[in-house]
């Protein structure tokens, strides 16, 4: 099988350490500083789970997908920022070429509704989504550290798709060393990883900690709390569902099993203001800001940390 992978940071080298290792034909685009790192280092994959080390020469790098002579490539795996999607999707749509027929396009993202912006250039039968609630860090340009592991990656279609196609995929992420599977529920996977990271991403970046410190005041889980019984509120009303029929039932779960098994991690949204990067606050919490809008349903817990995440940005 062979794969094109676009974004190379912390979750794109980790998962491309998987597919180079059992046997994909991996090629990445990477620009900068991070394809120089990849083509003289490789790639190396460390942390939890299997040690990966893909030495350098044996993956392609294009800086551009108009580079791209004859890719003919089975899949396409978006694992760039939300905050250029718009322009990685066009980009895309300019070079269709590349895919396979049959080829699919994967977005492993943050945030709800990424695929908005592929669907103006690809059907709805070529676009799948994935959950990632794996921890990952980039110590160096060419490292992938994986911190902390919650459930495995899962691959599904918000249209009712076909997953057979999905399946040599999932199996080589598996097989590769991250835990992967292809699941019917990808819209309910998505709104999990909604509530946990609307809660906890921009929290610990306001407050400079990881995820477990946050339970530990009652002031910070009073906050929490409020911004869960919202994201709940405005997910119903939107007609969209999760693995938990009502807020408090997550907070069961999220308290006693999700937050203890991620307890040390330190948030994307977190390490990109330290890094005086743009978030992805509004693939997440906006999402959840605008619904409400249009629900006519009021979210002050929420619209009060996007507004917080936005002025650090500003602030740089």
């Amino acid at each position: 099988m062979k794969a094109l992978l676009i974004g190379s940071g912390a979750v794109g080298l980790a998962i491309g350490a998987s597919l180079s290792d059992v046997g994909w034909d991996l090629e990445l685009v990477a620009k900068g500083k991070t394809k120089n790192a990849v083509e003289k280092n490789g790639i190396v994959r460390k942390g939890l789970f299997q040690h990966i080390i893909i030495p350098a020469g044996k993956v392609k790098i294009y800086e551009k997908l108009q580079s791209i002579e004859k890719g003919e490539y089975d899949f396409v795996l978006v694992c760039t920022k939300t905050t250029i999607s718009a322009e990685i999707a066009e980009e895309l749509g300019r070079n269709k070429r590349i895919l396979k027929a049959s080829g699919k396009i994967v977005l492993f993202q943050n945030g709800f509704g990424n695929d908005e912006v592929f669907l103006k250039y690809f059907d709805k039968q070529q676009i799948y989504s994935a959950r990632v609630i794996t921890g990952f860090t980039r110590p160096e340009l060419n490292i992938s550290e994986v911190t902390v592991h919650a459930a495995p990656i899962l691959i599904g279609s918000l249209y009712g798709n076909s997953l057979d196609c999905i399946l040599p995929l999932a199996k080589g992420i598996n097989d590769g060393g991250i835990p992967c599977e292809v699941t019917e529920e990808i819209g309910k996977a998505l709104w999990a990883k909604m509530l946990y990271n609307c809660t906890l991403n921009p929290m610990g970046a306001i407050f400079n900690v990881n995820y477990g410190k946050l339970t530990e005041t009652s002031y910070s889980t009073y906050i929490m709390n409020k911004i869960i019984d919202e994201i709940f509120q405005v997910m119903i009303a939107a007609g969209y569902s999760t693995y938990w029929e009502s807020a408090e039932s997550y907070k069961k779960e999220f308290y006693e099993k999700l937050i203890p098994s991620t307890y040390d991690h330190r948030s994307s949204t977190l390490q990109d203001i330290e890094k005086k990067n743009i978030t992805e606050i509004d693939s997440l919490t906006h999402v959840i800001i605008t619904l409400g809008r249009e629900l006519n349903i009021a979210v002050p817990y929420n619209d009060m940390i996007y507004n917080i995440i936005k002025t650090k940005e500003c602030f740089y």
